[in-house]
């Protein structure tokens, strides 16, 4: 197999409902190992990226390709994405009243166990890997037992997105804004958590506004993205220098 994990060739795609293109000729080749940060204005485009590559239903392409690990993405549902090792890390994950966060878990496992072929956990080992995992980016017993999302602070959401990522350990990785509204403690556990996962078989797309989380993680390809496609790549150097000049300056290129 090619270790090129995800291919996007000339995208076109937008919103379903009024037709709004957004994103307009995107190009992106991640291979497996690699860390990719997209940094753009707000408007630009960079959460539509997101939803499109996980299959958000109200967004549409239009034209181009995505291929992820040698198959057409666009022909897969969302939650075949999912399975196939794709991973969204959502800027404010959704509340799941009556849904309690241990049974979201358990059935988000047993369900990708399911479509790659292997027996599903029981509850006996299912606890035993959820004590194990928990513990490790300090999410209490109680909490799992709280309805899923509900009433959770935006650190606590953080934190379960990257228990998640632990326990599903996809091979793409995208991080949608992350960093957003979290404080210093928090989104160093964010990072440490993607740095624990992150290895050479799998691959990380960074959407951020700022350098705050590549300071923790550490991107092996920046790019500046504007009006819908990406305008300039280069290495984190790129992002230090987007700090200090802002977008305007690229933007005018």
């Amino acid at each position: 197999m090619s270790d090129m994990l995800l291919q996007i060739k000339n995208l076109y795609a937008g919103t379903s409902d009024n037709k709004k293109e957004i994103i307009k000729g995107l190009n992106l080749n991640i291979r497996a190992g690699e860390i990719h940060a997209i940094m753009g204005p707000n408007g630009a485009g960079k959460s539509t990226l997101s939803y499109v590559l996980a299959g958000k239903h109200d967004y549409e392409v239009t034209s181009g390709e995505i291929v992820f690990k040698e198959k057409n993405l666009l022909q897969l549902a969302p939650n075949e994405r999912a399975a196939e090792g794709l991973f969204l890390c959502m800027q404010y994950p959704v509340a799941i009243p009556g849904v309690t966060t241990n049974v979201f878990l358990k059935h988000s496992i047993n369900a990708q166990r399911k479509y790659k072929g292997l027996s599903e956990l029981d509850a006996a080992e299912f606890l035993k890997l959820i004590r194990s995992k928990a513990n490790e980016f300090d999410i209490s017993p109680d909490m799992l037992k709280r309805e899923m999302n509900v009433g959770f602070s935006g650190g606590e959401k953080k934190r379960l997105e990257i228990l998640q990522l632990s326990l599903l350990q996809p091979n793409l990785a995208i991080l949608d804004e992350a960093d957003s509204g979290l404080d210093i403690d928090a989104l160093r556990m964010v990072a440490e958590g993607v740095n624990k996962w992150h290895n050479q078989n799998n691959s990380l797309l960074i959407i951020t506004h700022h350098l705050d989380l590549l300071n923790y993680i550490k991107p092996d390809f920046v790019h500046i993205y504007a009006d819908g496609h990406i305008v300039k790549s280069g290495s984190k150097e790129l992002a230090v220098d987007l700090e200090a000049k802002g977008y305007k300056s690229y933007l005018e290129e």
